[in-house]
């Protein structure tokens, strides 16, 4: 059987080559120390933490001293959510002095971070967007002026590049109307290192959340930059590794990888950006003119070069995510599936997409496994998947067949 084409690298992506040879040396009886301990075996962990903190730093403009690693993205935005979230209320007591600003089409890291604020008392307010996911800037002006309800932010929360349609989010002028109100401002930054130019010196937001295994480094390690003196609570107690701030013996091979992937993302973005884009604008082309009544979200506002959200009318994502899986494509979608019902991405739900095309929303995204010779293939089998799950959906009287659900249960994509 020939191996599926991989186009879901928004999910995560194939550690590079590069990075398992940096990690090597720390997973096995070479330097397996840890950073904390003073004799050499952890001195020499510790310079190499040291290394990939210099390195992930770098790769975004920042100084190293900056950089809190982490287990992920996820834990990144709730740390950077909920304890600037405490450190504006002084504490969890305090929590109805709160006021948390963000956007709908936030990941679900954030979004879940944002309703356990709410949760404690905290109030939380989304800006509207447009059609293709931009964040409303007059809205935000109007939240920085403390004129809605809940007064004066105590934080703005926006993602750089949405992870389901890949809208980019104007974030050099989000951060500049947060620094003049003196408001911090936290940005997702998972889909952005690598595909956009990150560069904290040109935006200066106050905290960005990274991941590494969306770059071709390993899972369960990310990072969040910390700008400057923002009295951000821990989230998790009980060490004074990375200045108390995020405690636990540091993942040291997976740090490593971090710094090497984050390196190599960042040198090779311009060149990386501009085949993903011709590769995604190929892809496009290919999928409309083999199914004209497709509709690609997004496309008015400027986006990531590595995300194609579309869909076909007549069609639900979770049906064409299995017969595309069966016909060797490996692809994603906005949409969860609960006891048989498919729902439309929240993301999509915000942006106004009629429910009929955002319960069929199929995300494609492309990387290091993608090139050209994919293109007209993996239009084909689209066009053929359409006419598959239109003819099942019309025997069943246009409802949506009811499938078992995933164990997971939801399709929702990772960051």
């Amino acid at each position: 059987m020939p191996s599926p084409i991989y186009l879901d690298h928004a999910a995560t992506t194939p550690v590079r080559s590069e990075v398992r040879t940096a990690m090597f040396p720390f997973l096995g009886e070479e330097s397996f120390g840890n950073p904390s301990s003073a004799h050499s075996i952890g001195r020499t962990a510790r310079s190499a933490l040291d290394g990939a903190r210099e390195r992930v730093a770098s790769a975004v403009g920042a100084k190293a001293r900056e950089v809190l690693f982490t287990s992920g993205g996820t834990e990144a935005d709730n740390l950077a959510v909920l304890g600037l979230a405490a450190a504006a209320g002084a504490g969890d007591h305090s929590w109805d002095r709160v006021h948390l600003v963000s956007s709908p089409t936030e990941h679900k890291a954030v979004l879940g971070a944002l309703h356990e604020a709410e949760r404690r008392g905290a109030r939380v307010t989304f800006l509207p967007v447009s059609g293709d996911g931009v964040v409303t800037l007059a809205a935000l002006d109007d939240a920085l002026a403390g004129t809605l309800p809940g007064g004066r932010p105590s934080l703005v929360s926006v993602m750089w590049v949405n992870n389901e349609v890949g809208t980019i989010q104007p974030i050099a002028a989000v951060a500049d109307r947060c620094r003049a109100a003196h408001v911090p401002l936290h940005v997702d930054g998972v889909q952005a290192l690598g595909k956009v130019l990150v560069d904290l010196r040109a935006v200066p937001c106050d905290v960005l959340a990274l991941s590494a295994h969306k770059l071709g480094g390993p899972k369960g390690v990310g990072a969040l930059v910390v700008r400057g003196e923002l009295g951000l609570h821990p989230q998790i107690h009980g060490g004074s590794q990375q200045r108390g701030i995020r405690p636990g013996t540091e993942n040291v091979a997976g740090i490593v990888g971090f710094g090497a992937a984050a390196e190599l993302a960042a040198s090779e973005q311009p060149a990386a950006a501009a085949k993903l884009a011709a590769l995604r604008d190929a892809f496009a082309q290919a999928l409309v003119a083999a199914v004209p009544d497709a509709v690609i979200h997004g496309q008015g506002a400027e986006r990531s070069p590595a995300i194609l959200s579309i869909s076909a009318p007549g069609t639900d994502s979770e049906a064409m995510l299995m017969h595309l899986d069966l016909a060797g494509v490996a692809a994603a979608s906005g949409s969860a599936c609960t006891t048989g019902s498919v729902q439309p991405s929240h993301v999509l739900e915000a942006m106004g997409v009629p429910r009929d095309l955002a319960v069929a929303a199929v995300r494609f995204s492309f990387g290091a496994l993608s090139g050209p010779e994919q293109v007209s293939l993996v239009a084909e089998t689209y066009a053929k998947v359409v006419a598959r799950v239109r003819g099942l959906r019309a025997a069943l009287g246009s409802r949506p067949p009811s499938y078992r659900e995933p164990a997971s249960g939801s399709l929702t994509p990772d960051s």
